[in-house]
């Protein structure tokens, strides 16, 4: 499914000083058609109450789905994936430790993907469902 070459580092290099570089999410697996990483609950993640943030998670799904939208398009030069719709429901409070997420393809079409997003705690219990929807546009449609 994905048509570029990929490691873990390139996609850890793709993302250095941006939103996941700051939160610390870190790639851990990358299979033929699923992406898996990592964050912390820690401070930079927590909302007042001490609780894993709604909008952490958030940020998480759409990292992965942005990132699996970039391996899909066959002419990345010419074309960006941008997102266009998420949404996310939260099943269940973490405090601490990390959080996993792992996206997978709903839809691959040419101007729209879909990606499923399943975010989960260290007792691999269901945190978070999330669905993304990418446009694929032309690169200087991007303003």
């Amino acid at each position: 499914m994905f048509v570029k070459p990929v490691t873990l580092d390139s996609i850890h290099a793709f993302g250095k000083e941006t939103i996941a570089d700051h939160l610390g999410i870190e790639f851990t697996e990358i299979g033929t058609d699923y992406i898996t990483a990592r964050m912390p609950v820690d401070k930079r993640t927590h909302q007042p109450f001490g609780i894993l943030h709604g909008g952490a998670s958030v940020v998480l799904a759409e990292t992965l789905g942005s990132i699996a939208s970039f391996l899909c398009i066959p002419d990345s030069a010419n074309q960006h994936a941008v997102g266009l719709e998420i949404n996310a429901n939260h099943l269940r409070p973490v405090k601490s430790g990390y959080v996993y997420g792992t996206v997978r393809p709903i839809h691959i079409g040419r101007t729209t993907h879909i990606w499923d997003i399943r975010i989960t705690n260290e007792e691999n219990k269901l945190v978070c469902i999330s669905r993304l929807t990418v446009a694929i546009v032309n690169a200087d449609r991007r303003q």
